[in-house]
């Protein structure tokens, strides 16, 4: 895939991860957005051969969750 094709993709899913992120922990935008970029999920999220972008925002928000939950995340089963 090409890099732009790759960023267009990060410029949909991220968004809507940030919204959640918003709306589940009254955070700001800003804020909302320095804790999804820090976040272990993040780095995979970025690098397109894991192919972790291929998730919905909702199974990235998961997965966001479940690290703040537990320290850590698995990347869950493509079925």
């Amino acid at each position: 895939m090409s890099d732009k094709k790759f960023e267009a993709i990060l410029t949909l899913l991220v968004p809507e991860v940030v919204r959640m992120i918003c709306d589940k922990y009254s955070m700001d935008e800003v804020t909302a957005s320095k804790n999804l970029y820090g976040s272990k999920v993040y780095s995979p999220l970025e690098r397109e051969d894991t192919k972790v972008w291929h998730f919905s925002p909702i199974t990235l928000f998961n997965m966001f969750e479940e690290e703040k939950r537990t320290g850590d995340f698995e990347i869950p089963e493509e079925g």
